[in-house]
């Protein structure tokens, strides 16, 4: 498998693991509008090395996490249905890696590598 462009690790910290089993959609944002490039979904250990593709233009980018449903499948409440990452690639010879940190009330993010 090759490695794309941009990668996440989503990590649960409320629970202390990996947040197996979340989806993410990586969009392109432009002038039209935004198009899907990319998605998948964590393994487990939390991580999606394959979102989307091995390269991708500079410009802004989103990554949609479906939270809701990945606390929902665990039992848990969260005032957070899903989290969306807007961000910058601005130079398309590096690898952008983008962590979401997770607990049912509150996320926080970091530019990875």
């Amino acid at each position: 498998m090759t490695r794309s462009h941009v990668t996440t690790h989503v990590l649960d910290t409320a629970a202390g693991r990996p947040a197996a089993g979340v989806a993410a959609s990586l969009w392109s944002l432009h002038d039209g509008g935004e198009t899907r490039v990319g998605e998948g979904t964590t393994d487990g250990d939390g991580r999606i090395g394959s979102l989307g593709p091995a390269e991708l233009e500079p410009g802004t980018y989103r990554i949609d996490f479906a939270t809701g449903d990945y606390f929902a499948a665990a039992g848990t409440e969260t005032f957070f249905p899903s989290v969306s990452l807007t961000f910058s690639l601005t130079d398309p010879a590096q690898h952008y890696h983008v962590p979401l940190l997770l607990s049912p009330f509150a996320y926080s993010t970091y530019r990875g590598s």
